[in-house]
């Protein structure tokens, strides 16, 4: 019987393509009916769609991180104190306000995505304003912290002449930190309804445009640190008027926005639950890796402490902004197909994005482990920071091979809007066992920089293992009725005002 009902829909379909999202899900529903050569295929039209998605994400995700990149690259050429200032900068300053910035914005990918899925387009560009007013309260608040990051560093153990450079760097980043508040909302609000690749132009345009900016800057006219933090807080605003100029002029977003309305301050309570959440969530996760930075600036001899971990964490940035750009895509599609009602395809599509990411770190870790030496020189000419690279990149290397993993769940627990649940697994996993770990191997054994490493892939190992268990036991059904109840909750379609605590 169910093959016989299946049967109109599978016959005569030789591009599989051409089906739509509920007709894979009445496939998935009446799997007995499907062959192993439909399962292929129905790989493949899943991979298709996560690649049409992630292939653009991962491109705006890579080339926004490598606007920072860059900055410290012609910045280490200043010389070994510059980088080391710039470097702690960027990641207890920088690192703790984009953190802050991109775990909020994670609300708007949830809520829009959903939205999209179920049809409701007019309450995107509601939500979108929703999130910006949030983000740049959150920005007013930084800003204090930027201002006084000299002090801020020095609390925490850095040395007074780090501390310093740190905050000549931070200061110069502040156009850049409201650049992040318009910035993360936008480019969400687009990829929560497909449209990735007009981000994708508009990130390397502006990449290309910093990195001869920088080299005139520092190379050229040797402006120093702060002109190397203010072209890439510049950048950044690039960045934000072409995102803004699509959103308004395009003709992609004009269901989704509509203008500029009061509506933007109405149920923003409710909403600030979710965001703050999300900014737990993704701020305790990407934190716990920047903190290694941070904690190596204590050690014996700080300067080649913090420049070689650094340099690896550059890296790290680099492969986990990729990986960042699958997770994207799988947050999209599992908020789409939960808003469109779709179970069985959700839970398909999780499983064929964590095994695509899992090949991709393979490669990259056999990359990082064959070119070990190279990468370091890329930063630096110093033989000692280029050895003390050379002997963490083993630690590096495990650290890409988790990525294949942990981000791309974390993108799973944002389209379903399980944020808070990850906020406690974050918390105790990084903060309560892996933290403490590498403290004590760090400062207690002669590991040093290896050993506060060690601590930090102990408390990766465990929210992933802790995160499979979560993704596994899920009832997707069950899901599907909570993205329901979270639409329908709104007194109004438009206002979205979404109730946390599902």
């Amino acid at each position: 019987m169910g093959r016989e009902e299946q049967q109109p829909l599978l016959v005569g379909r030789n591009n599989i393509y051409d089906l739509q999202s509920d007709a894979i899900e009445d496939v998935l529903e009446k799997r007995e009916a499907v062959g192993v050569g439909w399962w292929a295929r129905l790989v493949a039209w899943e991979s298709r769609l996560l690649w049409v998605l992630s292939g653009a994400s991962i491109v705006v995700s890579v080339f926004n991180y490598l606007l920072s990149f860059v900055t410290l690259m012609f910045t280490g050429h200043l010389g070994a104190l510059e980088l080391a200032g710039a470097s702690i900068a960027s990641v207890g300053i920088q690192g703790l306000a984009y953190g802050i910035m991109l775990g909020m914005a994670s609300a708007v990918q949830t809520v829009c995505g959903q939205a999209y899925g179920a049809k409701k387009y007019a309450a995107m560009g509601i939500i979108c304003q929703r999130a910006i007013v949030l983000h740049i309260g959150a920005a007013v608040l930084l800003t204090f912290l930027y201002w006084y990051s000299g002090a801020v560093l020095k609390a925490i153990g850095q040395s007074e002449s780090i501390a310093e450079q740190g905050q000549v760097f931070s200061r110069g980043l502040i156009p850049q930190l409201y650049a992040f508040a318009l910035s993360c909302p936008m480019q969400r609000f687009l990829q929560a309804q497909n449209i990735v690749n007009p981000l994708a132009f508009m990130s390397v345009g502006v990449f290309l445009l910093h990195s001869l900016l920088s080299w005139l800057v520092i190379n050229v006219l040797e402006y120093g640190l702060i002109a190397a933090s203010l072209t890439l807080s510049l950048s950044w605003w690039f960045l934000v008027v072409a995102t803004g100029l699509y959103i308004v002029l395009s003709p992609s977003c004009k269901e989704t926005w509509t203008g500029l309305s009061i509506k933007a301050f109405k149920g923003i309570w409710p909403y600030f639950k979710l965001t703050a959440a999300s900014a737990v969530m993704l701020w305790l996760e990407i934190w716990y890796s920047q903190g290694l930075v941070l904690i190596s600036g204590l050690l014996p001899n700080p300067t080649i402490s913090l420049d070689s971990i650094s340099i690896c964490m550059n890296y790290w940035n680099c492969d986990i902004n990729f990986i960042l750009g699958l997770s994207a895509a799988a947050s999209v599609r599992v908020s789409n197909e939960l808003g469109a009602g779709h179970p069985r395809l959700t839970k398909f599509s999780v499983i064929v994005v964590n095994a695509t990411s899992i090949s991709i770190s393979v490669v990259f870790t056999a990359i990082i482990l064959i070119f070990r030496v190279a990468l370091s020189r890329a930063f630096t000419s110093d033989a000692e920071v280029i050895k003390a690279v050379s002997n963490l990149t083993p630690l590096l290397a495990i650290s890409v091979f988790l990525n294949g993993v942990q981000p791309i769940l974390s993108g799973v627990a944002i389209g379903s809007g399980w944020q808070h649940i990850v906020a406690y697994v974050n918390l105790t996993t990084y903060y309560v066992i892996g933290l403490p770990i590498g403290c004590i191997l760090g400062f207690k054994t002669s590991l040093g920089v290896a050993g506060i490493w060690w601590g930090m892939i102990i408390g990766v190992l465990l929210q992933t293992t802790t995160l499979i268990f979560l993704t596994a036991r899920t009832n997707w059904n069950t899901e599907v009725e909570k993205a329901a109840d979270r639409l329908k909750k709104s007194a109004n379609e438009e206002t979205l005002q979404l109730v946390t605590g599902v």
